[in-house]
């Protein structure tokens, strides 16, 4: 559902950036069917609505050149296969000259070969004015237009984060029951690297929106939503350690000419880990995760009594740490 809100933002965001500026062309008189004032619309707007300012004076900066190549060379030569590769040859350089890191600036080709293609009086300018009406409707309108909120869409992360961690936790739970290492691989990496990445997102989409005076209903539920963030991140950087120690635990039992069978310290952990998933999952939903948190430190206790070596508490050191994260954060809370 809020992925189609989205989509009808986008589009409505779309239809009344492209409409404004044809009926205002329409208006001055500049043409009957003043297209180049809607086509800003189509080409600028992205699903980043801050970056249309930028990307419209890029496109009316390539606008510009591409009509003056055009029209130079219309003035100097006829219609011609050597004026066609000229304008082709002045198009891309100035693409390229005008053009940043990522990809050269194609409006510069597109409003050259346009202007080249209709050599009619009066077209460069309509097509300039009308260009100018386009971009300055979308680099105004498009921040402004359903903005996107911020709250929600970090909601919406979180809860995927929490729901992936759930299930994780409870495949290596089910791992470690069987002596078997945790699951290890890049989509790993990448999911314990998700609250920072989701912070850092609402952190920047809160500086663009700093103009957009939030409402104080969202501004409440992302004060809400803060904490939650920050448990996320910390206990992530806890368990990448967990399930790290627990992969070469299990690697280093099955290593060797004479392989051990599955370590009892891992087996014993599964009724700890499960605990320790539900209490996390509470957490992050913010739910009072209090009782879960008191059974797994209890269960941790236990796990402690009956492995005391050293390597056996730095196995569990991941999921005390992560006990610690659980127990700071509901002592902050409201």
């Amino acid at each position: 559902m809020s992925a189609l809100r989205g989509s009808l933002g986008s589009a409505a965001r779309l239809v009344v950036c492209a409409v404004v500026p044809w009926g205002l062309c329409v208006w001055l008189g500049t043409s009957s069917a003043p297209v180049p004032a809607a086509l800003p619309a189509v080409l600028i707007l992205r699903e980043d609505v801050f970056a249309a300012p930028r990307l419209a004076l890029e496109r009316m900066a390539g606008v510009v050149v591409g009509v003056l190549i055009a029209v130079a060379v219309l003035h100097w030569l006829p219609l011609s296969t050597a004026s066609f590769l000229l304008v082709m040859v002045c198009g891309c350089a100035g693409a390229y000259l005008l053009g940043g890191a990522a990809a050269p600036n194609q409006q510069v080709l597109i409003s050259a070969l346009m202007i080249y293609a209709t050599a009619t009086p009066g077209y460069p300018l309509a097509r300039l004015e009308e260009s100018a009406v386009g971009v300055a409707v979308v680099a105004l309108l498009g921040p402004l237009l359903w903005p996107p909120d911020p709250y929600r869409t970090a909601r919406a992360g979180l809860d995927a984060y929490r729901t992936e961690v759930a299930a994780r936790l409870d495949d290596i739970a089910d791992r470690a029951a069987a002596g078997q290492p945790a699951p290890a691989g890049p989509e790993a990496a990448l999911l314990w690297r998700r609250p920072q990445a989701l912070a850092a997102a609402l952190d920047g989409t809160l500086a663009r929106l700093r103009s957009l005076p939030l409402k104080r209903a969202d501004s409440a539920r992302l004060a809400g939503l803060r904490p939650r963030l920050g448990l996320a991140a910390r206990t992530a950087l806890t368990l990448q350690f967990f399930t790290g120690e627990l992969t070469d635990r299990a690697r280093a039992a099955t290593a060797g000419p004479d392989p051990a069978g599955p370590d009892p310290a891992v087996r014993a952990l599964e009724p700890l880990l499960r605990a320790t998933s539900r209490a996390l999952d509470e957490a992050l939903r913010g739910a009072d995760c209090t009782a879960e948190l008191t059974r797994a430190r209890a269960l941790d206790a236990a796990h402690r009594a009956a492995f005391p070596t050293r390597h056996d508490a730095v196995l569990r050191a991941g999921l005390h740490l992560t006990h610690e994260a659980l127990a700071d954060h509901l002592a902050t809370a409201p």
